[in-house]
């Protein structure tokens, strides 16, 4: 405890003069975002030195970890008193950096990323009770607390949540966690992508317990089947009574959970076949869409999550505009999620949700925030 106060206090003065000096700090756990946002930019302050589950009450739901401490580690935490995170955050390896490290817990709140349940769990930002941080003045905030109740007025510790580092240094968080479903079964279906969102819309409408879907298409490899994968999660009456009707309403069959379990995981750490780069002129570009947004033809290879919400797509850089204008047709957004070589992700096209309104709005957070702009500058918006 004593080491880490010091390590906090050694954070909070380099910070301070920082702050001073105006030098740019680039804020840094395992480093597995680091292909994440327009501009990587600054000196590391490296988190890791933040590191420990600070408490822990299994009865109440709640954990509190320090912002360096690995994800797996507090993931194992929770299995062994058959709890989880039920957002799934990835534990990404995009980075073609050698010194990637395990994901950290800070990373995944200012990463703000979800895995296969999000649709129907919520995200990152809905299990963060509190955090501690210090912001552009070297002053150590504390929002929130280690109960629902204790979250009241500005919601600050949530605005974290994706906030990509820009804000401040996340020094500690409290999650909300839930434990573990009592049942679980995976349904396959050989449908074509219009048909498997027509049969999702149908099925989010009755009372089923829908945890994840996955359809894909594998355009790279010849005479590969479309195929919608189903999850369902809950009491084991309900899962068993689901399976049933939903394989009347569709002809498909139910798979064997052990076969399915490290398939989901490697969907969620994006290290399914379909994630792996199909060449150096392609980036992955995520579409997040209304979840009832039709089939889109697009002439490269997709995968589809979040019951319709999440199409991810392997396309040329040089197809932002028809990508970004066909997502915008059916109410959602376009953005690079992975670059090209030859395309930096500090390419204009990085996020590709900005607007005026929201520019204003960021600036003046930021400036309340960081006032000298000496967090990871340039890496959530291009200008500042």
């Amino acid at each position: 405890m004593a080491a880490m106060e010091s390590a906090l206090q050694a954070l909070i003065e380099r910070i301070a003069q920082a702050h001073q000096t105006r030098t740019p700090l680039r804020i840094r756990g395992g480093g597995t975002k680091d292909f994440l946002g327009h501009s990587l930019q600054g000196e590391v302050l490296d988190t890791r030195t933040l590191r420990g589950i600070r408490a822990y009450e299994p009865s109440e739901l709640v954990i509190t970890a320090a912002a360096g401490t690995p994800l797996a580690e507090l993931e194992a935490a929770l299995r062994e008193k058959n709890q989880y995170l039920p957002f799934e955050p990835p534990h990404l390896s995009w980075s073609a950096s050698t010194a990637v490290g395990p994901a950290t817990v800070g990373g995944m709140v200012a990463a703000g990323l979800a895995g296969p349940a999000r649709a129907t769990v919520g995200s990152v930002r809905d299990y963060v009770l509190g955090v501690q941080m210090v912001n552009g003045l070297g002053q150590h905030l504390t929002f929130g607390g280690q109960v629902i109740k204790n979250v009241a007025g500005y919601d600050v510790s949530r605005l974290l949540a994706g906030s990509m580092g820009t804000l401040g240094l996340i020094t500690e968080v409290s999650l909300k966690v839930l434990p573990l479903p009592a049942a679980e079964a995976t349904l396959v279906f050989q449908v074509g992508q219009a048909a498997a969102l027509e049969q999702l819309h149908r099925w989010g409408g009755q009372p089923l317990p829908l945890n994840a879907s996955c359809w894909v298409r594998d355009d790279t490899a010849p005479h590969q089947p479309e195929l919608l994968f189903v999850r369902l999660r809950g009491a084991a009456a309900a899962v068993e009574a689901a399976c049933l009707r939903m394989l009347n309403d569709l002809p498909g069959k139910q798979l064997d959970n052990a076969k399915t379990a490290p398939d989901w995981e490697q969907l969620r750490h994006q290290t399914l076949p379909f994630f792996t780069r199909p060449g150096e002129d392609r980036a992955l570009w995520r579409l997040s869409l209304p979840q009832t947004a039709p089939a889109l033809e697009l002439p490269w290879p997709q995968l589809v999550e979040w019951q319709g919400g999440m199409r991810w797509v392997w396309a040329p850089v040089e197809a932002a505009a028809a990508l970004q204008s066909a997502a915008r047709r059916v109410g959602g957004h376009a953005s690079i999620f992975v670059a090209t070589n030859a395309q930096p992700t500090a390419d204009s096209t990085g996020f590709g949700t900005e607007n005026a309104a929201t520019l204003v709005i960021a600036r003046r957070v930021k400036q309340h925030f960081d006032p000298q702009g000496i967090f990871n500058p340039q890496r959530l918006y291009p200008d500042f």
